[in-house]
């Protein structure tokens, strides 16, 4: 293995600087320190590390070139969508780079009739369905930042959505894969059949979270619009009720294209931040959205009804017009930016519960909130059970932050003790990788490294995330493994 380059040489920095600048031109390496700092962490903001370079590549093939000036130098690089992650999966290492893919955002290929669409990863997820709208068609998954967030991301870290619980997450929705291995080599997973034969790694690579390489090219499976869609807001005066009613539609046999509750938190941000124009008074509410032919639409509103009336729903709208299911939307998806009115800081979480354990679940997180003595604001993708706890707290309060991250583990150990999961759609990153031997024990987690270790054996992609560290890589007697600076540090412990 390479010799690690002495990285706080200045001598040494300027010549790796100017092979990079070979590859992709000045513009396309950012090194000033001020220009760095934006790099320096994703939308988990608790941990930042500056990177010593970050590039913004135009094509694949300077993607790979700079992947082979990284494993002629042993320098380790992070991939980049959006920075909207939120478990710390784009986090840099000082010791490495940053690739972000935000200058490769071209759509390249419509195809209406065989319902594909083909993107660099730079693309932001909304721009596909704005670029087929015309043609009644539509890229189903919809994460809550999807005005923002790249398609690269999205396939990282397998995102979902909203509607993910009637069409599914990203994966469901990925034909192929161009990807640049942690060796440099350009290969193709995939085709743009439905069936490909093979093996399947693109449901490999899609939610490995920049582990096994980086994505430069996805072709996409879009869907049709429906030709009818009612929106419903039920308003509870608790909570719990409306958990009932997600359980109690589906008891129904209707699978909505969307469910999602928010509590009296999230409702009174909401209405501040975006004027939402949701229940003052209400202590949860409860979007269901149905979509598909008219006839199964009308047989399936009087059912929902029945439903919220059944959990004593206070009030019911239903939208009467795409700017009111807009704007009942808008609300939802504006939940986490809006907390700011509420809190100084909040931590989300992103645990997965099943349907039926949502009332359980709800109530131990209301105790555990007692207990600590910080508020909980929930919101949630209830109709996947796709559960976001925001703690509040004040981070200039170290009793606080300290009580955050011990009411987060409890959490997430409530969702795996009923049978749950500790992400649903965020990914584990740097951020829950102390979780998750919650799920998994060390022969799970070997065999997962394994696959790891099998693509990138240098440890060089994507370092110190996903996996307890230090995990050692062993191929033909050579032995490597990179613990991340936050940990050497002493802030990252596992549990």
């Amino acid at each position: 293995m390479n010799t690690k380059p002495e990285i706080e040489s200045t001598e040494w920095k300027n010549k790796f600087c100017g092979k990079l600048v070979q590859i992709l031109s000045e513009e396309g390496v950012i090194s000033s320190q001020d220009e760095l700092i934006a790099y320096e962490c994703d939308a988990l903001t608790a941990y930042s590390i500056k990177p010593i370079f970050v590039v913004l590549p135009r094509s694949t093939k300077q993607v790979s070139e700079v992947i082979k000036l990284c494993n002629k130098e042993n320098i380790p690089f992070v991939p980049r969508g959006a920075g909207t992650g939120l478990s710390g999966g784009a986090l840099p290492t000082e010791e490495g780079i940053v690739i972000t893919l935000a200058r490769m955002n071209h759509i390249l290929e419509i195809d209406i009739p065989n319902q594909r669409v083909v993107v660099e990863p730079g693309v932001v997820n909304l721009w596909v369905s704005d670029a087929i709208n015309r043609n009644d068609y539509y890229y189903a998954p919809d994460p809550s930042s999807q005005s923002v967030c790249t398609i690269g991301g999205n396939v990282a870290e397998n995102s979902g959505g909203v509607h993910c619980i009637k069409y599914g997450v990203t994966t469901n929705h990925i034909l192929s894969l161009e990807v640049v291995l942690p060796d440099g080599e350009i290969v193709e997973f995939g085709g743009k059949t439905l069936d490909h034969p093979g093996y399947d790694l693109v449901g490999l690579f899609v939610g490995s979270e920049g582990l096994l390489g980086i994505v430069t090219k996805v072709t996409l499976r879009i869907i049709r619009k429906p030709e009818e869609i009612k929106t419903f807001l039920a308003s509870f005066d608790r909570i719990e009720d409306a958990g009932a009613s997600v359980s109690g539609i589906t008891a129904k046999g209707i699978i909505p294209a969307g469910m999602e509750i928010m509590d009296y938190l999230c409702i009174q941000s909401v209405n501040k931040a975006v004027q939402a124009g949701y229940p003052e008074n209400a202590k949860a509410i409860l979007l269901v959205e149905l979509d598909g032919p008219i006839d199964e639409i009308e047989a399936q509103m009087p059912l929902v009804m029945e439903v919220f009336n059944e959990n004593r729903a206070k009030e019911i709208r239903i939208a009467k017009d795409t700017e009111e299911r807009d704007l009942f939307w808008k609300g939802r998806k504006s939940a986490f930016a809006a907390m700011g009115r509420v809190s100084p800081d909040y931590y989300v979480q992103d645990g997965v519960i099943p349907r039926s354990k949502l009332a359980e679940v709800l109530g131990e997180i209301k105790n555990l909130s007692k207990k600590y003595g910080l508020r909980v604001a929930n919101v949630f993708h209830a109709g996947d059970g796709n559960l976001h706890p925001l703690i509040l707290y004040d981070s200039s309060k170290e009793e606080e932050a300290e009580k955050t991250e011990e009411l987060a583990v409890d959490i997430l150990k409530v969702c795996v003790d009923v049978g749950g999961s500790i992400t649903g759609e965020h990914g584990v990153g740097y951020d829950k990788k102390k979780f998750i031997s919650l799920m998994f024990d060390e022969k799970d987690l070997d065999t997962m490294n394994l696959i790891r270790c099998t693509f990138d054996p240098q440890g060089l992609c994507n370092p110190g995330k996903l996996f307890p560290t230090p995990r050692t890589c062993v191929e033909q007697g050579r032995k490597s493994y990179r613990v991340h600076p936050v940990e050497k540090a002493g802030l990252g412990e596992m549990y």
